[in-house]
């Protein structure tokens, strides 16, 4: 689950992206053609970047720590003595200008943002790929289908992962946190839910785990949907394992991880939903307007933010809530534009960043309260947390989440010490440390799943 608009104090520290590119120039006979890395020399934490200069005068730019994969850059320039580019839709118009020198097959230059000016030289070369060390690799010692199904007019893709050994298997569905997320989850060079299909796969149990909307092979807009088209979503892939004759569908449970711990409850919740067990990963239990004002103020004053910044923010995204559960989110969308206009170059938003923040997905997740649906539950329930989690923060949702369940007769609700949102063992907890992070999901909570599990589902072997 994402901030609102976190505060970025930070030279640099910019999160949300919208794609778009072009171009001034053709480089078909430019040197730098091709791939290039080094690191954007900012004070006490250097950025590595990775830049692509195409034939065809295109170019993009990865940032692995701010989840910039492929962005694709404009205002390119790529003659010898006047190498320039710029990052467009980035708070504080962030752009580069520097020189190639042949001898040294480099590029050297200044990058510029809110008006600060650092260093960057680029040697020519794909930059490194972060160590994953969590992450599969084929050959499986277990079955993967590429399978789809519809879910009303939509065909949902995804991914079945099934043990070699008889069935019938009991089964997990994964579902994802919010934004518009690939079927591995896969985020800062993390891909979550492929390392707990893995861990889960190999324990004995089939998992699918599936594209968002939008996404991959996945029909349909996820910004246009609303909570009771996403809880259908998870009905149509239980519909499709209940199809399978090597899945048990009385042993056919869900994991949710962020979001997905507000879906998964109100899915299994309805009459005859089939669900055998429900484990909610920094599942919210309080409303989503109230989780979106308290990590805006835990981020907010995570990096640095004044008291009386911390209070324009959450003046801000309190106004915003209140005009979005209205309805009107033409309203919202005016208020929070008229906002952004009044805020410092580094600090605006894109257009497209408004858009999503008062689209009809937003304002499902502003006015979700899980309170009926966890209360109704009567299947076995984990609910886990992570104290250094700052966009779930443990220490709003744990509480509710045992109030609420309290009526459950086998419903568990664990904090894990130290772990951020992702489950990984954090420093701060802030968005900026994930990629950094060579951990996807600590081990600690894997074996954690898989007791519990194992405690109420066996598997047959």
């Amino acid at each position: 689950m994402r901030a609102l608009r976190s505060l970025s104090l930070g030279l640099f520290v910019v999160l949300a992206l919208v794609a778009a590119g072009c171009s001034d120039s053709k480089t078909e006979t430019s040197p730098v053609i091709g791939e290039w890395n080094g690191k954007i020399e900012i004070p006490d934490h250097p950025l590595e970047v990775g830049v692509a200069f195409t034939a065809d005068g295109k170019a993009t730019i990865d940032i692995p720590t701010q989840a910039v994969v492929g962005k694709n850059l404009t205002d390119i320039r790529t003659g010898s003595a006047d190498i320039a580019f710029a990052i467009p839709d980035f708070p504080g118009a962030p752009a580069f200008k520097g020189t190639y020198d042949r001898p040294s097959d480099s590029i050297a230059g200044d990058f510029t943002q809110s008006g600060q000016r650092v260093p960057l030289r680029l040697t020519r070369g794909r930059l490194a790929s972060m160590a994953r060390p969590q992450e599969p690799k084929p050959p499986w010692p277990y079955r993967s289908e590429e399978v789809s199904y519809r879910s009303g007019d939509l065909t949902i893709a995804g991914t079945l992962t099934e043990p070699e050994s008889a069935g019938p298997h009991p089964a997990v569905v994964l579902v994802t946190g919010s934004g518009a997320q690939n079927r591995d989850e896969e985020l800062l060079g993390h891909k979550p839910f492929l390392v707990l299909a893995d861990t889960f796969t190999r324990a004995g149990y089939a998992v699918l785990r599936t594209d968002d909307r939008g996404v991959g092979g996945t029909g349909g807009d996820l910004s246009q949907s609303d909570y009771r088209q996403l809880a259908d979503d998870i009905g149509a892939g239980i519909a499709f394992l209940h199809g399978r004759s090597e899945i048990d569908a009385a042993r056919i449970g869900l994991l949710g991880h962020s979001e997905g711990g507000y879906l998964a409850p109100l899915y299994a919740a309805r009459p005859n939903s089939g669900v055998a067990f429900v484990i909610m990963q920094a599942g919210p239990a309080v409303t989503g307007a109230d989780v979106l004002l308290e990590q805006n103020r835990i981020i907010a004053t995570a990096q640095g933010a004044t008291p009386e910044q911390i209070s324009e923010q959450l003046a801000y995204v309190s106004g915003l809530v209140d005009i979005v559960r209205t309805g009107d989110l033409a309203a919202a969308k005016k208020y929070a534009t008229q906002h952004n206009d009044g805020l410092p170059p580094e600090r605006k938003q894109s257009e497209a960043a408004i858009d999503e923040l008062v689209s009809p997905y937003m304002a499902a997740l502003i006015n979700y309260d899980p309170a009926p649906a966890l209360s109704a539950l009567r299947i076995p329930v984990l609910a886990v947390y992570g104290t250094k989690d700052v966009q779930v923060p443990a220490a709003q949702s744990e509480g509710p989440a045992r109030t609420l369940l309290a009526a459950d007769p086998d419903a568990t609700v664990h904090v894990f010490d130290g772990l951020n949102h992702l489950m990984q063992p954090a420093g701060s907890g802030l968005l900026t440390e994930y990629a950094a992070i060579g951990t996807t999901v600590d081990p600690q909570v894997l074996d954690f799943y898989t007791a519990w599990l194992t405690q109420r589902f066996a598997p047959r072997r």
